[in-house]
């Protein structure tokens, strides 16, 4: 009997654990990471090869990357393929960021039993005191404290995708749309945040 006890404790305190780290793992922005579906946190970077010395670049962030992070995980990338095909520096010639904006209007999860078609009226009630007074606690009697309320939750998610022509040699002083490859990830090196093992 003891070791069926231990069993299930084990067996429970393992389930809460999943539980907790998978909760974990979806509270998590996108972090540095291709884009390959089925990964542990959605989202990341992912590139087109359009010619010798053309890509473009994509990063999806979830919905919990900002705007600023997905934009500079763009920039990064780009840096990283400039360096890795042998240039110094690249020009955007393209360069957009999109936004999924989304609100879900969910009922409010209060208290809301069902006994069945017999009781379908049927809610408990309650007396409480505040301010000296005694109130009443009622689903029918309009009081505020209990009533259904609805739950609007707005989600943004970003997007950002840019064409880039790689170049060697120095990057010209005047070009605006002109990045120094090693200085960007000199620059954003720190700031970046790399997938958790």
């Amino acid at each position: 009997m003891t070791d069926q006890r231990t069993t299930s404790k084990f067996a429970s305190s393992g389930l809460g654990l999943l539980l907790t780290l998978l909760l974990v793992a979806c509270a998590t922005a996108t972090p540095y990471q291709p884009n390959i579906p089925g990964q542990k946190v959605s989202g990341g970077y992912s590139e087109e090869y359009l010619g010798e010395n053309r890509y473009r670049v994509r990063f999806s962030g979830n919905t919990l990357t900002s705007r600023d992070t997905v934009e500079g995980y763009l920039l990064y990338r780009a840096a990283e393929l400039t360096i890795q095909n042998g240039y110094d520096w690249f020009s955007m010639t393209d360069h957009t960021t999109e936004r999924d904006r989304r609100t879900y209007v969910e009922p409010f999860p209060r208290y809301s039993p069902w006994y069945g078609p017999g009781y379908r009226y049927w809610r408990p009630h309650w007396n409480y005191y505040r301010g000296g007074v005694w109130n009443s606690w009622h689903p029918y009697g309009g009081d505020p404290f209990w009533a259904y309320n609805l739950d609007v939750r707005t989600v943004e998610r970003f997007e950002a995708e840019a064409e880039i022509i790689m170049h060697k040699g120095s990057k010209p002083a005047n070009e605006t749309r002109a990045f120094d490859a090693r200085q960007v990830i000199s620059d954003l090196g720190p700031t970046i945040k790399w997938p958790e093992s």
